[in-house]
């Protein structure tokens, strides 16, 4: 498992006193800011959150040290980890997103079909990005319990049901 969990992405500066757009990508947004120092994908920058509020479809933070526009338009797309130890374990159907990166999937009879390369949600539920075992271009599957009747983290397998056309 990985030691380092995406929890939220920088977007847009929000004004001229250096606030910033930032996308949750926990369950409850707000929580974001429970979790203490955040981490850049590359470990070498660490980011505190002052403040945070709702606003439309984001959030929108204040982040320690950040007190322009400039050095906020400067983080825009920054993806932002914390530790996997500072995060609540998953319920019994829950998971990491990085827990599922990198899976093999099967088929029901054993058969590879492929390999989890990402997940993905634009706005009508979360899809698995699904990368061919006998390769090219990668394939996308509802996550549903009707398409994924079974994830087993320990043995990093999951089952798929692909629609007849994939």
């Amino acid at each position: 498992m990985n030691a380092r969990v995406l929890i939220a992405q920088i977007g847009a500066a929000h004004g001229v006193r250096g606030e910033v757009r930032l996308k949750a990508f926990t369950q409850d947004p707000l929580s974001v800011a429970r979790y203490g120092t955040l981490e850049t994908e590359d470990g070498k920058r660490r980011f505190e959150i002052e403040a945070v509020r709702p606003a439309k479809d984001v959030l929108v933070a204040r982040l320690k040290g950040i007190s322009d526009r400039n050095a906020a338009e400067a983080l825009t797309n920054t993806r932002l980890y914390v530790a996997r130890e500072k995060l609540p374990k998953p319920e019994a159907d829950e998971f990491y997103v990085s827990d599922l990166v990198g899976l093999e999937a099967q088929t029901q009879a054993g058969m590879t079909f492929g390999t989890v390369k990402a997940v993905h949600n634009f706005g009508a539920g979360d899809l698995l990005e699904i990368e061919p075992a006998e390769g090219g271009a990668t394939l996308m599957l509802p996550f549903t319990e009707a398409t994924v009747p079974a994830i087993d983290i320990a043995a990093r397998r999951i089952v798929v049901e692909p629609p007849a056309e994939a």
